[in-house]
């Protein structure tokens, strides 16, 4: 009997597409099982060291929840560089903003690891505000995301 682990090289990787609806999801949550599987960890043949995930489009950004009062409470803190120039945004004034995308990019970044692997990773997710996306010649299977858990989702 063989009891070798197997190493996935980067030429044997078979990355697939998935879609994400993300209408009335809860955003940790969602970043979460999305982090998960861009690094390819829902498979058995798992290499940390390899981009072995797969490729994720998320749409209806704009129409993720939060639980609690995050959506007024949770606040994002930049400097311009200037004295006296902190600046901050609320979670609500992102979602409700230019690019409401950036919110689910950003809990996803922070879930996937730093450096070269990490950008490389990112690069295979995909967010759009909203229903519409240019990926349908991929095929992406759908990843119903609202079935796993009864948590998962929430409406107001």
């Amino acid at each position: 009997m063989d009891k070798t682990t197997q190493s996935l090289r980067a030429q044997d990787v078979n990355k697939k597409w998935i879609l994400v609806d993300a209408q009335d999801l809860v955003l940790g949550r969602l970043a979460s099982l999305v982090a998960n599987r861009l690094r390819g960890k829902h498979l058995a043949s798992y290499t940390p060291h390899v981009d072995c995930g797969d490729h994720v489009v998320i749409i209806n950004a704009e129409k993720v929840h939060l639980t609690g009062k995050k959506r007024e409470d949770k606040k994002f803190y930049w400097h311009t560089g200037y004295a006296g120039g902190i600046k901050e945004r609320t979670m609500a004034q992102i979602l409700d903003g230019r690019f409401p995308a950036r919110a689910i990019e950003k809990a996803v970044e922070r879930m996937v690891p730093r450096g070269p692997l990490g950008r490389q990773i990112m690069s295979n997710l995909k967010v759009y505000a909203g229903s519409n996306h240019p990926h349908e010649a991929q095929n992406p299977t759908v990843f119903d995301v609202a079935s796993l858990n009864r948590k998962n989702k929430r409406s107001i």
